[in-house]
């Protein structure tokens, strides 16, 4: 069979991406990884089959740019498109920066709506597949992520409805609902403040705690989760894919479980139980 071929963004080491990159590239794929900062690539510099492209999802003359790279190099094909890329976000909704919010949205949800619309024809032309990374975080209240569960719930909105969109053109869309995994994304709050004029000042070691991931909470292996995440991509598989630390519990209880009962064990450890 030809070399088959997967785009993916947001592949800075030892992120999401870059286990996802890895695991293709281990069994025989042709990679594009990409992310804003080339740099920030290292692991996956001068594998074999890997080709590293520098995107920011929010540009669409990168997007433009990466999507003829991939097509000079295929032959005007793309099997796999992995839209990965994405931002985290903690803030109590009351405290928003509303130009931030929006930014998170263009990252999370415009971005690769963008991407998708400019690697369609290769996808459709291969008869291929379209995979977001969505987050359970979109099925549970949990506090301080309001805005990044909006979002990520909002781009699993838009892959489903382009699920039925793109059947005619025997295109296939997984999302794939990421639970607790290892990676660096704890690592971007060490800093974290919130706004003078707070009403949540006298919790706010609390919320900065959970931000960069101190909230007792297990987290899969990158690899486990990237060996997974892409077995169940390479057989086709379409709709939703739950996968992670918690997945399953939120899958459950997000369909079956009182809201009350839900809102009782998100609303533990978050600093709210405390005022």
């Amino acid at each position: 069979m030809p070399e088959q071929s997967v785009l993916i963004t947001g592949c800075s080491d030892d992120g999401i991406g870059y286990g996802l990159a890895l695991t293709f590239q281990q069994r025989g794929y042709r990679v594009f990884a990409t992310t804003r900062d080339i740099r920030k690539m290292s692991k996956l510099q001068g594998l074999p089959n890997v080709t590293l492209l520098t995107l920011d999802v929010k540009e669409t003359d990168q997007i433009a740019a990466a999507a003829k790279v991939v097509s000079d190099q295929t032959g005007g094909t793309l099997d796999y498109l992995i839209n990965n890329a994405g931002r985290n976000h903690f803030m109590p909704i009351l405290d928003e920066d509303l130009n931030a919010t929006r930014a998170i949205f263009d990252t999370n949800v415009w971005g690769p709506v963008a991407v998708t619309q400019a690697f369609a024809p290769l996808l459709i032309k291969a008869k291929g597949q379209i995979v977001f990374i969505t987050s359970i975080s979109g099925y549970i209240n949990v506090p301080w992520m309001g805005s990044y569960a909006a979002s990520k719930r909002s781009i699993e909105i838009i892959a489903e409805t382009l699920r039925l969109e793109l059947r005619p053109f025997n295109v296939g869309v997984l999302s794939v609902v990421t639970g607790a995994v290892k990676t660096q994304g704890q690592t971007y709050f060490g800093d974290f403040k919130l706004p003078a004029d707070s009403s949540y000042h006298s919790i706010e070691d609390t919320i900065a705690s959970r931000a960069q991931g101190i909230d007792g909470s297990t987290r899969m292996d990158l690899m486990t989760y990237s060996d997974q995440v892409v077995t169940k991509i390479t057989t086709g598989a379409t709709g939703k894919f739950w996968c992670g630390d918690n997945a399953s519990a939120v899958k459950f209880g997000s369909n079956y479980l009182p809201t009350s009962f839900m809102d009782s064990g998100l609303v533990k450890g978050t600093g709210l139980d405390k005022m």
